[in-house]
C-alpha cells in the first residue's frame, strides 16, 4: 500500500511516472517454471548485461494496487509444486519467487527520460530435509535432494559475501539457479 501510495504522491508533485510490474516464479529441481502462466514448461535463466539474471519468457503482470499483487500471490500459489512428506502433509517442493520491479520514469517535455528500476525480491525458500525424517523415496527423495543443494549454494554465497575483506573474491552464484537468480539482490 506504501508503495503504491507513495508513487502517486510522486507522481503528482515531481512529474515523474511509476510503473509498477509483477513476476513469479518457482524453482523446482533446479528448474525455473512460471507461477502466473497456465504453461508447464520450464523457462531459461539468462545473464542480461544491464539488468542482470533475466528469466527468458517470464510474465510480468502491470498492477496498480496492493490488493492485485495479492490476487496474483493467491494464484501462483495454487500452482506451487506440494507433496506429502512424513513430515508435513502439504510440503512445499520448491522455492517460489515473487519480485515486484518498479521503474520510475521522469516526464517532463523536452528532457531525455531518465529511468530509475528498483527490484523487491520476496522469497519463500522451501525447508531443508533429511530423508530419515521425511522417510522419502524415489521422486520426494531427489526433490529433497534438490532443496537441499540450493540451500546450500544459498548458504554459501552468504558466507562468501559475509567474509571479511572480500571485496572481488569469488562468490559461487552459479553453483543454483536460485542463487543466480538472487544474484543482483544478494550482491
Amino acid at each position: 500500500d506504501d508503495l503504491f501510495t507513495h508513487s502517486a504522491a510522486q507522481g503528482k508533485g515531481k512529474g515523474v511516472q511509476y510503473k509498477v510490474s509483477v513476476s513469479f516464479l518457482e524453482v523446482y529441481n533446479e528448474n525455473i517454471r512460471d507461477l502466473l502462466n497456465d504453461s508447464e514448461e520450464y523457462l531459461d535463466l539468462r545473464e542480461d548485461p544491464i539488468k542482470g539474471p533475466v528469466v527468458a519468457g517470464i510474465t510480468e503482470v502491470e498492477t496498480k494496487s496492493s490488493k492485485e499483487i495479492m490476487q496474483l500471490l493467491h494464484k501462483g500459489n495454487e500452482k506451487r509444486s506440494q507433496a506429502a512428506t512424513a513430515a508435513n502433509e502439504v510440503s512445499s517442493r520448491s522455492h517460489a519467487v515473487l519480485q515486484v520491479v518498479v521503474e520510475c520514469t521522469d516526464k517532463a517535455p523536452g528532457v531525455v527520460a531518465k529511468i530509475k528500476v528498483g527490484k523487491l525480491s520476496l522469497v519463500d525458500l522451501a525447508g531443508s530435509e533429511r530423508a530419515a525424517n521425511t522417510k522419502n523415496t524415489g521422486a520426494r527423495l531427489v526433490e529433497g535432494a534438490n532443496i537441499n543443494r540450493s540451500l546450500l549454494a544459498l548458504g554459501n554465497c552468504i558466507n562468501a559475501l559475509g567474509e571479511k575483506g572480500n571485496k572481488g573474491n569469488f562468490v559461487p552464484y552459479r553453483d543454483s539457479k536460485l542463487t543466480r537468480l538472487l544474484k543482483d539482490s544478494l550482491g
